[in-house]
């Protein structure tokens, strides 16, 4: 398999920090109570994800084995640095609402674990798209598990847009179930934990699916031919 289709299908799928290997969950499980909060967490997890597997890859080879995690945190928590103060600049109402989540970026786990199992062992192309594609299937799983949690607990989808584009995108808020009085608990701590039980088990059922017809296409094939021999 060409590693780059290889890196992107293990970044979305087959490795997928949010329902595989179940890292960075505290954010994760506190911001995703609607899909705007989780977009936007999730969009900046992924700017640092890539860029710091990019820098850590450039410099792998000029920094001693016994100062590397310093040094890799160090260079993460710059460039946290950097998102946070441009969220607060140019959208600073969906960055207080993030609040310290934002800054908490620097520990998350699976940045810091991307920059040490694979950024340190690669070239800054493969570290980089590594990355990106690690960021962007958290926040798919981020975004999901929001619009599950908001759409049950609110009926609304987009729900707090106006954060991030200003008042004129109030507008923009799809209101799916009309009148719907909210079930509060999906919105709670209790709904994300409900929630993301439910992507993991979808994601091991759909897994396991799509391996089941090659088994069953394997021995129906055996069994055809055990009989063709015996005749």
């Amino acid at each position: 398999m060409n590693p780059y289709r290889e890196i992107m299908i293990n970044g979305l799928w087959k490795q997928n920090p949010g329902v595989v290997q179940l890292l960075g969950l505290c954010p994760l499980l506190a911001i995703s109570n609607n899909m705007v909060n989780a977009i936007g967490l999730g969009l900046a997890t992924t700017i640092v994800m890539s860029l710091s597997n990019g820098a850590v890859s450039s410099i792998r080879n000029h920094v001693s084995n016994e100062i590397r995690i310093p040094v890799f945190i160090l260079v993460i928590a710059s460039l946290v640095t950097v998102i946070d103060l441009a969220m607060n600049a140019f959208i600073h109402p969906l960055y207080l609402v993030l609040g310290i989540f934002v800054p908490l970026i620097v520990t998350n786990c699976i940045v810091l674990a991307r920059t040490e199992a694979f950024a340190a062992k690669n070239p800054v192309l493969p570290a980089m798209l590594d990355g990106l594609m690690m960021g962007i299937g958290l926040t798919g799983v981020l975004t999901l598990l929001g619009a599950i949690r908001e759409l049950i607990g609110k009926g609304t989808l987009l729900s707090g847009i106006d954060l991030a584009f200003g008042d004129s995108a109030k507008t923009w808020v799809l209101h799916v179930i009309p009148d719907y009085h909210g079930f509060l608990i999906a919105i709670l701590p209790p709904g994300a934990f409900f929630g993301l039980g439910l992507l993991i088990a979808l994601r091991n059922w759909w897994d396991q699916r799509a391996k089941t017809p090659k088994t069953s296409n394997t021995a129906t094939e055996s069994t055809t031919s055990a009989a063709l021999n015996y005749n």
